[in-house]
């Protein structure tokens, strides 16, 4: 089976909709001269227990939270593009004939396509990219391999089509993460051309690191870890409902203990994943370089102050990453606060992006 994929003839607007374990984000960006507005915007909480480690294990239940986002942001388009993650996805990339195209080119990739994939494929969704020719060999060409378990899909699909709406496009987290740091490139030095750059994006349950090098992600890595930690301790210590701890974390009113007893620990923590990631990435190959620079995403990005703090601890240049600050916001997404949200759309922002791609992927 292969991936969704849209081809667009002409710039449809396509919703990124990131879909995670705490909150359900929809953005949708026009182009105009180079630069981009955002149109659109609605966030919604996850319903609990309907997305269990980035699997859903209830599609109605995400449908009708998606159908009240749309609801909200006023969008009219049914077309949108969702994201499995990294975990999830096999990539690889593929040596192929220089000579095959079109037609003949996908069905040697699908005749290959066993033997890099431990499913059978008949269980399997996948989708390929031509990276260009080879470096070791001009008679041959680099393909990019994506696959997963069909039912990943499945289940993105099904969510999205219980809230009204068509998933055109289905990508990995990995990639669209890439593609929106493009819109963080004028934090970056020299806009991050011939320069090393991390890129940490804190969620709720689940972190990813990424390493750019000339704006291409060459290592990343998702562990468990995220800002519903913090909620938690909110919760037992001052014995208040998940949704009451995490009303209080984003606008505050907590107890004068909190910063010493609970914040700072976890900004402790934070520092020490950043440091454990950085050397999981020094370690995993022998060209590694440290990254020049760490942008900090995430809801956990909002923290007063943090940036510096994790900056300090590892010596490395951090501060707290905006992929909408070179952006106009239409009045009705600024009214719904996604200035407030900006640090955690990086992957909804990089599937938006989808739209203005005429040769759209995955």
């Amino acid at each position: 089976m292969k991936l969704p994929n849209f081809l667009p003839s002409r710039r449809k607007p396509l919703l990124g909709l990131d879909i995670t374990t705490s909150s359900i984000k929809l953005i949708e960006l026009s182009e105009s001269g180079g630069e981009y507005r955002v149109e659109a915007f609605a966030a919604e909480p996850t319903p609990h227990n309907a997305v269990n480690d980035k699997a859903i294990v209830d599609a109605n239940a995400v449908g009708e939270a998606i159908r009240r986002a749309v609801k909200r942001s006023g969008v009219s388009t049914k077309d949108c593009a969702v994201a499995i993650s990294g975990d999830n996805a096999i990539t690889k990339s593929i040596p192929m004939p220089a000579n095959l195209a079109g037609n003949d080119l996908e069905q040697q990739v699908e005749l290959q396509a066993d033997q890099y994939i431990p499913f059978p494929m008949e269980e399997v969704s996948f989708d390929f990219e031509v990276l260009g020719p080879s470096e070791r060999d001009p008679d041959v060409q680099d393909i990019l391999l994506v696959a997963t378990r069909t039912e990943n899909v499945e289940q993105r699909v099904a969510a999205v089509n219980a809230a009204g709406l068509v998933a055109r496009l289905v990508d990995v987290e990995a990639f669209a993460l890439e593609n929106a740091c493009k819109l963080m490139s004028y934090q970056m030095p020299d806009g991050g051309v011939d320069h090393t750059i991390a890129v940490i994006d804190f969620g709720a349950s689940t972190t990813t690191f990424s390493v750019l090098r000339d704006m291409h992600v060459i290592y990343t890595r998702d562990f468990p870890f995220g800002g519903q930690q913090l909620t938690e301790e909110i919760m037992r210590t001052y014995g208040l409902s998940m949704e009451d701890a995490g009303r209080a974390k984003k606008e505050g009113g907590l107890p004068s203990n909190y910063q010493p007893e609970l914040l700072e620990p976890f900004i402790d923590d934070m520092s020490q994943q950043v440091s454990r990631s950085l050397q999981f990435y020094l370690a995993s190959g022998s060209n590694r370089t440290q990254p020049e620079q760490i942008l900090i995403c995430g809801g956990c990005a909002n923290i007063p102050g943090v940036s510096d703090v994790i900056g300090s601890r590892v010596g490395i240049p951090a501060e707290k990453g905006d992929p909408l600050g070179k952006m106009r916001i239409s009045t009705k997404a600024k009214s719904l606060g996604v200035h407030r949200d900006a640090t955690a759309l990086l992957v909804a922002c990089g599937l938006a992006l989808r739209s203005f791609d005429d040769n759209a992927k995955y």
